[in-house]
């Protein structure tokens, strides 16, 4: 069972979001947040598999409440839902921490299958984010190849090669039997990699797979 935390500041958005995560049986809303200070509380109570927060709300917006959930509780995947796709937020979102972006005006099925990627150690955008995440790599904005070539080369082999699935967005699960090694060895693996690389999540990590031409 997947265990979520929501946190929206609107009750309605809420009850909303909450309709459409119980469709999944194998998903489970396990406390409400109206603001991001409450949302790290909860979390910290809760010990949920993910959180979902809306940007802006009120005492703590859902990007400080990012770094907060990262300090307090780092096992917890932190995904940002929000109806603002202008690019400092994503950036913004993705440097502070989150495993995932979504947006409120997505399909509904869009926020099931990004709620059970990031619950299985996947990264997740919503497909009109990562086109232009994308977009931006190929243009260059992101792209500094000879540093991120640099930091990679101070991986092991093992630890290159589970990188360059993390890039090509594989969870822990599918990189494990990529492997033939059990999923705790990739969590380990992964673990080790953003602590060496720098990074304090799995899109930063495969930005970096991406700038180092580990991955398409």
């Amino acid at each position: 069972m997947i265990r979520v935390l929501l946190a929206d500041d609107e009750a309605m958005v809420r009850a909303g979001v909450r309709a459409i995560l119980e469709t999944d049986p194998g998903i489970e809303v396990v406390a409400e947040a109206a603001d991001g200070r409450a949302a790290v509380e909860l979390a910290q109570e809760h010990r949920p598999d993910v959180v979902l927060l809306d940007i802006r709300m009120p005492r703590l917006d859902g990007l400080g409440a990012a770094v907060e959930l990262r300090r307090v509780v780092p096992e917890v995947a932190v995904v940002v839902l929000t109806t603002f796709d202008e690019d400092e937020y994503v950036a913004r979102a993705l440097d502070e921490g989150a495993d995932g972006f979504l947006l409120k005006a997505a399909d509904p099925r869009e926020l099931l299958i990004g709620v059970r990627a990031v619950a299985g150690g996947a990264a997740y955008l919503s497909p009109k984010i990562a086109q232009r995440v994308v977009a931006d790599l190929r243009g260059g904005r992101l792209g500094r190849h000879d540093d991120a070539r640099r930091r990679v080369a101070g991986l092991t082999s093992r630890e290159r090669e589970v990188l360059a699935l993390v890039g090509e967005g594989l969870s822990n699960q599918e990189i494990a039997r990529r492997l033939a090694v059990v999923e705790g060895t990739v969590k380990a693996h992964v673990s080790a990699i953003l602590q060496r690389l720098g990074v304090g999540n799995r899109v930063q990590a495969a930005i970096l797979a991406y700038e180092a031409g580990l991955t398409r």
